[in-house]
C-alpha cells in the first residue's frame, strides 16, 4: 500500500521510495509481482495482469527517473489461464512495452534458450534473476540470482556464483525469518546484495529496525565501491590472526591497487577491535564493520558509531477497513416483495474457519515463521452476532439467474445500499449457510464478504463459496471448485480495477433488530 493508494486509485511511488530511503538506504531495483496469488481465480493469465493496469508503463518511468531498476515476474507454472502466445513471446512483449530492466524466473533456476533470445531481442541489456543455485555454465548469460534457500556455515561461507563470477550479482533472503543477521554478514562479506521482502503476498514479515540499520550502513559502502566488488582482486576470509578466528570474527578483502575494502563480520557476541594498515576498528558483537583504504589513508567503512536497536519484530495488526453499520430496511426486492433469505439468530456461535495455508496467511502475521512451520488456521473461535438476514442467492439478472459478477468490492457496496442492505460479514455468511434455504447455483461463484482489512501494507478480503471455472494445474492457484462453508479464501485485492472477476458475485444482508 505504499506503492498504490486505494483511496486516490493512484500510484504513489513517492511513498515507497521515501521508506525505502529512510530505513534501508535506497532500494536498486523493485520486482513488480502482484500476480501471484491472485492469478488463477478466472481464466486471465499472468500477462493480463500488466496489461490491464493503467499507468504502469509510467509507474516504470517514474521508478527509472529515481534510479531504480524495474523487473517483472515469470511464473512458469501459469498454464491454465488463458492461452494466446508462447510463454517466450508474452515475456518478450511485456517487458519491451513497459521497457522493463529484467525479469525475476520464480521457481526456475535458469531460463531457457528461447526465452532469453527473445528478451534479449525485445530490449537491450534485458537481464535474467534465477531462483536459488545457478548452474555454472549459465553465468555468462545470467547476471543475477536470488538464493531462496540460503543457510550459511559458522565459518561464512564464499558464494560459488560470485567466485566463478566476480560481476554476478546475488540478493540473499531468507523471507519468513526475524533475523537477518545471517544474509547481511554473508552478502557483505561476499560483496552482493540482499532481498527485502517484507509484505510476503499480504503476510507481514517486516525487518528490524537493527537490521535495516546495517543494511542501511552496508549498502551505501557496496555503492561507493562497485569496481572493487565486481572487478577487484577478492581475498574471501583473509588472516585477520588467531584472536580473531577464537573470537569468530572474520573478513574478506577487496583490493585494486592502492585501493582496498576489508569487509568484517563478527559470529560472536562480544565487540572485537581488528588492526589492519595502521588503522583499527571495532565489529560489534553479531554485527558488521569495515576498513576503506585509498593509498595510505584508511578510514572505517562508515563513521557513525552503531547506536542500539531494536530487534524485536515490528508487528502490524490488520483491521477491518469498513465499519459495519447497520442497514436501513428490512429484506427486500426493491420492489416492495419480500427477498428470499434465511436468518442467522443472534447470540454467541462457534466457527470453525479453514483455509489453504498458502504464503498469504490469513488474518494476522506470517504462516511460516523463520522457517516453512505452518501455523494452525483459525478454529473454534467465538463470535456473538446480532441478528442478520442473508440473501438466499447471491444477486442475480432476475431475468435469467445468472449471478451478478465483476463488481468490485466498492461497487458491491454501493448496490447494496441502493437496496438498504449490506454484504455479510464472512462469519455471518458462513453461519448462514448452514440454515435451511440457503442456496447456490450453477455455475458457482466466490461471495464477497465485509471483511476488507489492511495493515498499512496489505489489503485484503475474505471469500466464500468456492467457485468453478478457475484455473488448475499448479498449487501456487488461486483456490478453486466449490468449497464447505467453512472455508475461507483470502483474495489480495489488486487496484485498477483488477480486483473485478467473473468469478466473484456477493449477496446481501440486513440487520434484523
Amino acid at each position: 500500500e505504499l506503492l498504490w493508494d486505494a483511496d486516490r486509485a493512484a500510484f504513489t511511488p513517492e511513498r515507497l521510495l521515501a521508506d525505502a530511503r529512510e530505513r534501508f538506504g535506497g532500494f536498486d531495483g523493485i520486482v513488480l509481482w502482484h500476480a501471484y496469488p491472485v492469478i488463477g481465480i478466472d481464466p486471465r493469465n499472468q500477462w493480463d495482469y500488466y496489461r490491464e493496469v493503467p499507468g504502469l508503463r509510467a509507474l516504470v518511468d517514474v521508478l527509472h527517473e529515481a534510479g531504480v531498476r524495474v523487473f517483472l515476474d515469470y511464473n512458469p507454472w501459469d498454464t491454465g489461464t488463458r492461452r494466446a502466445g508462447r510463454d517466450a513471446e508474452e515475456l518478450a512483449a511485456v517487458v519491451r512495452d513497459l521497457d522493463a530492466d529484467g525479469v525475476f524466473l520464480d521457481t526456475l533456476k535458469e531460463g531457457g534458450s528461447e526465452l532469453l533470445s527473445r528478451l534479449a531481442a525485445a530490449r537491450l541489456g534485458v537481464a535474467v534473476e534465477g531462483e536459488s543455485t545457478l548452474p555454472l555454465a549459465r553465468l555468462a548469460d545470467h547476471p543475477l540470482s536470488w538464493a531462496q534457500w540460503f543457510a550459511d556455515s559458522e565459518v561464512p561461507g564464499v558464494v560459488r556464483a560470485k567466485w566463478y563470477e566476480p560481476r554476478h550479482q546475488l540478493h540473499h533472503v531468507r523471507r519468513w525469518h526475524r533475523d537477518h543477521r545471517a544474509e547481511l554478514q554473508s552478502a557483505w562479506l561476499n560483496g552482493i546484495g540482499v532481498m527485502v521482502w517484507e509484505v510476503v503476498f499480504s503476510a507481514w514479515v517486516g525487518w528490524n529496525a537493527a537490521d535495516a540499520a546495517w543494511l542501511r550502513r552496508m549498502a551505501a559502502v557496496q555503492r561507493g565501491n562497485a569496481d572493487l566488488l565486481s572487478a577487484g582482486t577478492w581475498t574471501p576470509l583473509v588472516d585477520l590472526g588467531v584472536e580473531a578466528a577464537a573470537a569468530g570474527v572474520y573478513g574478506s578483502l577487496f583490493a585494486d591497487g592502492d585501493r582496498a575494502l576489508l569487509a568484517l563480520v563478527n559470529r560472536g557476541d562480544m565487540p572485537f577491535v581488528v588492526s589492519w594498515r595502521g588503522a583499527e576498528v571495532t565489529v560489534p558483537g553479531r554485527g558488521l564493520a569495515g576498513l576503506v583504504a585509498e593509498g595510505d589513508a584508511v578510514r572505517p567503512a562508515w563513521a557513525d558509531e552503531v547506536e542500539p536497536a531494536s530487534t524485536a519484530f515490528p508487528h502490524r495488526r490488520a483491521y477491518r477497513t469498513c465499519a459495519l453499520s447497520l442497514s436501513k430496511g428490512g429484506p427486500s426486492t426493491g420492489s416492495g416483495r419480500m427477498a428470499d433469505h434465511v436468518v442467522v439468530p443472534a447470540g454467541e456461535h462457534v466457527l470453525t474457519v479453514r483455509y489453504r495455508c498458502r504464503e498469504t496467511g490469513m488474518y494476522d502475521g506470517a504462516p511460516f515463521v523463520d522457517e516453512w512451520k505452518p501455523l494452525p488456521p483459525r478454529l473454534h473461535d467465538l463470535r456473538t452476532l446480532e441478528r442478520v438476514a442473508v440473501l438466499e442467492h447471491p444477486v442475480a439478472v432476475a431475468t435469467v439467474e445468472e449471478e451478478v459478477t465483476g463488481l468490485d468490492l466498492a461497487e458491491a457496496r454501493a448496490y447494496a445500499a441502493t437496496r438498504g442492505a449490506r454484504l455479510p460479514t464472512e462469519d455471518e455468511w458462513q453461519l448462514a449457510a448452514g440454515q435451511p434455504g440457503f442456496g447456490r447455483r450453477r455455475p458457482l461463484v466466490w461471495n464477497l464478504t465485509e471483511s476488507e482489512h489492511s495493515d498499512g501494507r496489505s489489503r485484503f478480503c475474505f471469500l466464500k463459496g468456492g467457485a468453478e471455472g478457475g484455473a488448475v494445474g499448479s498449487p501456487w492457484y488461486f483456490d478453486t471448485g466449490e468449497r464447505e462453508p467453512e472455508f475461507s479464501a483470502k483474495y489480495l485485492i489488486p487496484g485498477s480495477g483488477l480486483a473485478r472477476s467473473t468469478s466473484i458475485g456477493f449477496r446481501l444482508a440486513w440487520d434484523l433488530r
